[in-house]
């Protein structure tokens, strides 16, 4: 439960990082959920980073390294992007002034390519996978001299999104557990970082789907491996953590306690849940702490040593997407067990 050591990151950084995005990023609330108290038996809050500018929390990494970089006079920024984080580049660099282009995949939902365009972006859909498109933005710089904004391998990324974490804790010392979607990493490894720099015993998890889980299956290979991506409803967490991963897999590595992978049906009654009991509009990646706490496969010892917070990622979801799980999870058995367990 240590706090690993990092040349390139350290806990000033993080409060650099809030000092920098402040004005540009909003401060999310931490609500707490009756619901899913009642549920758990501890009181459970959502982190809602639903209300950002991009409807994301991936604003504040890209926010952050985009204004470390115009800092240094960067002008032209290229990022590969399963969604949320080019859109929160082109929300950044259209604040600072900055010319941006995304590549993205063709497994990108089209409202979320749509919504990086009318931000200003100059969008790029290339390949059928994550790893595809960061190709293409690797060999824009390269060849083009454009400053790279990676989606999450980034100590300004890591750092930026490591403001939740001083948030959290910030406004409830006593958390006990933080419940984080576990994509690239990014995410996990500021706020476990932000959270354990403040208190050690802070238990901290990684929700996933089970269809190509990146992170999940580097930690179970002992290193970075490659893993098919293929279509979810948790599309922003898809994608690979890059075999050159130079920092969220040692840190997520180092503090995670437990992964827990979701199917499909599982991230689909999270939706549900948060529309139905919540009021609230979610994508997939946002809803898999939810849907977690709905199917019981939390660590159980954990869950009963006191609060509880699910991170709530984005609300970028397609509506008619949204309104098909809605009306279809209105038409199924009041159960929320799905037999997963945790997988370690």
């Amino acid at each position: 439960m240590s706090v690993p050591s990092l040349a390139d990151l350290s806990l000033a950084d993080v409060y650099r990082a809030r000092r920098r995005i402040e004005g540009r990023v909003r401060h999310a609330p931490l609500v707490e959920s009756q619901s899913l108290s009642a549920l758990a038996g501890v009181p459970v809050f959502l982190k809602l980073e639903t209300v950002q500018p991009t409807g994301s929390f991936k604003v504040r990494g890209a926010t952050n390294a985009l204004g470390h970089l115009a800092e240094q006079g960067c002008r032209k920024v290229v990022t590969a992007s399963t969604g949320n984080h080019g859109r929160a580049v082109a929300h950044a660099a259209r604040t600072l002034g900055i010319d941006a282009t995304v590549c993205m995949s063709a497994l990108v939902p089209a409202n979320k390519v749509d919504a990086v365009r009318a931000l200003g972006a100059h969008v790029r859909i290339v390949g059928k996978s994550q790893d595809e498109a960061e190709h293409d933005a690797l060999r824009l710089v390269r060849e083009e001299g454009f400053a790279y904004v990676p989606p999450f391998d980034d100590p300004h990324v890591i750092a930026g999104q490591a403001t939740i974490g001083l948030e959290i804790v910030e406004a409830l010392p006593d958390v006990a557990n933080i419940v984080v979607p576990l994509s690239g990493g990014g995410l996990f490894a500021g706020v476990a970082f932000a959270a354990r720099s403040a208190n050690r015993a802070i238990g901290l998890t990684g929700v996933t789907m089970a269809r190509g889980a990146a992170m999940h299956a580097s930690l179970v290979a002992g290193q970075p491996v490659l893993v098919e991506e293929v279509a979810t409803l948790a599309d922003s967490l898809g994608g690979g953590i890059g075999l050159e991963n130079r920092y969220t897999y040692a840190l997520t590595r180092d503090l995670i306690d437990q992964t827990v992978l979701l199917d499909e049906a599982s991230i689909a009654r999270g939706i549900a849940h948060a529309y139905r009991h919540e009021r609230l509009v979610v994508e997939g990646a946002a809803a898999v702490g939810i849907a977690a706490l709905l199917d019981g496969v939390l660590p159980a010892g954990r869950i009963g040593r006191g609060p509880l917070v699910l991170i709530v990622t984005g609300a970028n979801i397609d509506m008619d997407l949204h309104r098909r799980i809605v009306d279809a999870d209105s038409m199924q058995p009041d159960s929320t067990q799905s037999g997963l367990h945790p997988i370690s």
